[in-house]
This record gives structure tokens, C-alpha cells and sequence, in this order.
């Protein structure tokens, strides 16, 4: 597979046959089969893979849908094949995605008592409310974390883990999740270094390593701690974008954390009453 590194210079990108026959391998699509569904003949498409032929900007677009990439990967396509990028990305905090921002700040703000957070793709903490500020410092007895990336807090032993009752449980559907982003994804490479070193913390299982496609997770993952003031349980719900036409929004996701019983909601209402 091609570095980040590689797809994101401008002076050194992979061909887009490598990227065609990288991404027909991952959804398991024959060249045949990719063809048949973007509307074009086996032939043309295999000329292209080889470079013997160039692929239209409409014909790399049309690719891109079938092979169902996401935003930044459809860009590098576009890249590979001598075209101009098709999706623009802003950071968070520029004037083009102010509406935006405040639409994340206020579902943020409006989870109050209960913690909520935004992630990237990579799992960085890009903003949180007070309510987990609040519910991590009871949590750290103050300890501020080692990390500002949420896959790293859970699975350092010196970190939040230790404070995760059903820690395997959480982990294992956190690791799940990574691989099903690699799966979306597979020229992340960014991703998949930081997968490869939460999986080398002490106590991981090995087979955590291979993407479990056997049956599916629980519908819902209940978060246990433990506190100086007892247990505190919360269900979490993620909330993305609907048809985002930027990258940095396509990677976001929202996650908020609601009380699993009615000591965690008291807990949690008593925290912000006192500030």
C-alpha cells in the first residue's frame, strides 16, 4: 500500500491502477465486476490499471462511487489520475465551516450534565464539554490523561484503562470499530500505525489484531468506572454528518455519553451543580 505520506505529497503519489487494484482487493471486486458496476468494459478498465489508457475525470468519480470511498480517498484518486481534488478541506476553527462548528458546539453543549466529545478519524479529542471535564477529573482523581487521543487513553495501563470495570469489553469494540475504518479506508496508514501501537499495550488479546467478521457486537456498549463515589454507567451515541462535501467533516464524528442508571444521572447532575 501507498504511505499517507506518499498520497498526500504533491511530488509523489501511487499510480491509480495501484489505487484501483489496491481498492478492488479490499472490497473484494474482480476487475470484471468493478467494470460491470461503473458502466464501462473490462478492457478500458484494464488499461487503465496498466496506464496504457487515461481514465476520464468522470470515469474516476464514477469509480470512486463504486468502490464507495470516502471523501479524502476519492481526492487522492482524482490526484492519481492527474486531476484536480473534488472535496476541500478546512480545519475545524476557519470561517468556512463556522456554521458547522456551531452546530457541533451547540449538540456539545446541550449534553450537558453528561460528557460528550468530538473525535477525528484518527481518534484525537478535538473539543469537549464541561460535563467531561468534569466526569474525568472525578473519574483521574484529578490526574490530568497522558494523551489527547481517545484510543490511547483507553488502552494505556497508565492512563484511563484502569478506571474501565469492563475493560475488555470496551476495547474490543473500539479495536472492532478501527478495523472497520481500516476496512473503509485501507490506504490510512496513519490509522493502521496507530492500531498497531495500541495493540502492543500490555494485556491485549492477539486475535485482536484481525478484523472479527464473525457475529456482530451488542447494539449497545454500556461504559462501567469506578469512581471514589461508586460505579458510574453511561451508553454512548455517535453522530456524524449527512452527506458532507468537506473532508475534515466527512472524519468527524460526535459522541455522547447518557447515564445507564439513575446514580450516574444524580452523580452527574450533582458534578455540575457544584461546578
Amino acid at each position: 500500500m501507498a504511505s499517507r505520506a506518499q498520497a498526500d505529497s504533491p511530488n509523489v503519489r501511487p499510480p491509480i491502477g495501484a489505487l484501483l487494484r489496491e481498492w478492488r482487493t479490499v472490497r473484494r471486486m474482480s476487475q470484471l465486476g468493478l467494470a460491470l458496476e461503473a458502466g464501462m468494459s473490462s478492457r478500458h478498465l484494464s488499461c487503465v490499471e496498466t496506464g496504457k489508457a487515461r481514465a476520464s475525470r468522470e470515469l474516476v468519480c464514477r469509480l470512486a462511487d463504486v468502490l464507495d470511498m470516502p471523501l479524502r480517498e476519492r481526492n487522492a484518486l482524482l490526484l492519481a489520475g492527474g486531476y484536480a481534488p473534488q472535496y476541500q478541506e478546512h480545519a475545524l476553527a476557519t470561517p468556512a465551516l463556522e456554521r458547522m462548528r456551531q452546530a457541533i458546539e451547540l449538540i456539545v453543549a446541550h449534553q450537558e450534565p453528561y460528557p460528550a466529545f468530538v473525535i477525528d478519524r484518527q481518534w484525537n479529542v478535538l473539543m469537549t464539554n464541561e460535563a467531561a471535564v468534569r466526569v474525568n477529573r472525578l473519574l483521574m482523581d484529578g490526574r490530568p490523561s497522558r494523551h489527547a487521543n481517545l484510543l490511547q487513553q483507553v488502552f494505556d495501563p497508565e492512563d484511563f484503562r484502569p478506571v474501565i470495570i469492563n475493560w475488555p469489553e470496551v476495547a474490543e469494540k473500539f479495536i472492532r470499530h478501527v478495523h472497520e475504518q481500516l476496512a473503509a479506508a485501507p490506504t490510512d496508514h496513519a490509522l493502521q500505525s496507530l492500531l498497531a501501537e495500541v495493540l502492543a499495550y500490555p494485556g491485549v488479546p492477539q486475535h485482536w489484531r484481525v478484523r472479527d467478521l464473525g457475529d456482530a457486537p451488542a447494539p449497545v456498549l454500556e461504559l462501567t468506572f469506578r469512581s471514589h463515589r461508586g460505579e458510574l454507567r453511561f451508553f454512548e451515541t455517535i453522530t456524524t454528518f449527512s452527506m458532507p462535501r468537506d473532508v475534515t467533516l466527512d472524519e468527524l464524528r460526535i459522541e455522547c455519553a447518557f447515564p445507564a442508571d439513575d446514580r450516574t444521572a444524580s452523580i452527574c447532575a450533582e458534578l455540575a451543580a457544584s461546578g
